[in-house]
């Protein structure tokens, strides 16, 4: 170990408590809909350093029975399969006992330098979880384990290093859902208000403009199923040779890959512009950015015809509420949801080509630019990611 680095557990640094959810049932609508953020783990999981969205609030009622915490407190989630996720409060938020918040005593430790250091110690926290009905991390499992910690002014140049990348990569990510957006909102206007260019002048018939129909969206395109080639056939690195293997799970926050041989992949490696919809598990997740081979409970949506329906209009189309309810409909089983029988009764209302690709002037340009901005992230994640372990190790001098 470096000279002047101690080994050091995360209570030596900081405060640790967990969240706080008192009221019961935790799903309480009584509880939610106010002005106060409640921080849940999917939102630590999304996180890649500071926290400042959430999906859900408290309200007055909701907070008496919780607790507010500060910015700068550490979110470590210590149930379910996000358990060892952490990220930093950028505002004030609760959040429940499934998470462990660190306050780190600045005359100790640096706080993006220990929320690193967890970082590290995450491969080794969910080893000891596994294995139960619902992985569990407790802060006595928690605090076991050591890492090595350099004096506080060393953490902190350590720290800014890390910070750069961290607030790059989520300064990227605020401007993708940004993006998103204005697409989603592009597409409401057009196709759900029917307030597209030159409505005012076009004709009315059976409640739809004229030359527009409601068609199968089967007719347009196919729905092509990933493969599933077993859990032996994994592998948990990316050594040579191998390609990415995207589950369902991946779809949601930050992937968590696996790999596979690329003799199994067949003809479903994925190009970063083809779209993707989940149909099996947590079903009617639409994403694209994926390069890889994709698993059974994804389907790739291909169009069989260019230019009937465009690549951002039916981006857009398959995440409206028109398409997603119809797979929540159709959606079967109890402990995983399977959706596939949906692609044969989604409906859509097929608009003029003109104002369809007038619509891909529009929006096509916007999530180019997404693709580079998640281009641009992955690339910054890897260098992160080489420099962090000789960072933490001292190897690098700052």
């Amino acid at each position: 170990m470096t000279a002047g680095w101690i080994m050091k557990a995360v209570d030596d640094l900081a405060y640790v408590s967990r969240g706080r959810s008192r009221h019961r049932p935790r799903n309480d609508p009584s509880l939610y809909g106010g002005e106060h953020p409640f921080i849940q783990t999917a939102d630590i999981h999304g996180t890649d350093l500071y926290i400042t969205s959430f999906s859900q609030t408290y309200n007055d009622k909701g907070l008496q029975q919780s607790r507010m915490w500060e910015p700068g407190t550490i979110c470590i989630t210590i149930a379910g399969e996000n358990t060892g996720d952490c990220a930093i409060l950028g505002i004030r938020a609760c959040f429940p006992d499934s998470v462990v918040g660190v306050v780190a005593d600045p005359s100790k430790a640096d706080t993006v330098f220990l929320k690193y250091a967890i970082d590290r110690l995450k491969p080794l926290l969910r080893n000891i979880t596994r294995g139960a009905t619902q992985d569990n991390l407790s802060i006595a499992k928690l605090l076991a384990f050591q890492f090595p910690t350099p004096p506080v002014a060393t953490q902190r140049r350590i720290g800014e290093v890390l910070r750069y990348y961290g607030d790059f990569i989520d300064n990227n990510r605020r401007r993708i859902a940004l993006l998103e957006d204005a697409g989603r909102q592009l597409y409401r206007d057009w196709f759900v208000r029917l307030r597209f260019p030159g409505y005012e002048h076009t004709r009315m018939v059976g409640g739809v403009p004229d030359g527009w129909r409601r068609e199968l969206l089967n007719e347009h395109v196919e729905f092509r199923r990933g493969i599933e080639p077993g859990t032996s056939n994994y592998y948990s690195t990316q050594d040579f040779g191998l390609v990415r293997f995207i589950r369902v799970g991946d779809l949601g926050g930050r992937p968590r890959y696996t790999f596979i041989d690329p003799a199994l992949a067949e003809d479903l490696l994925l190009n970063p512009e083809d779209i993707v919809i989940s149909l099996d598990g947590t079903v009617g997740l639409v994403r694209i950015g994926l390069e890889g081979v994709f698993s059974s409970g994804i389907r790739r949506v291909v169009q069989k015809t260019q230019g009937t329906v465009g690549w951002a209009f039916l981006y857009e189309l398959l995440q409206s509420d028109d398409i997603q309810n119809t797979i929540r409909a159709h959606a079967k089983g109890t402990t995983i949801k399977h959706a596939g029988t949906a692609v044969d009764v989604m409906r859509f209302l097929r608009p003029t080509v003109s104002i369809i690709r007038y619509f891909e002037d529009q929006v096509s340009p916007l999530l180019r630019l997404k693709l580079n901005l998640l281009r641009t992230n992955e690339s910054l994640a890897e260098a992160r990611d080489l420099l962090l372990p000789r960072l933490m190790s001292g190897e690098i001098a700052v």
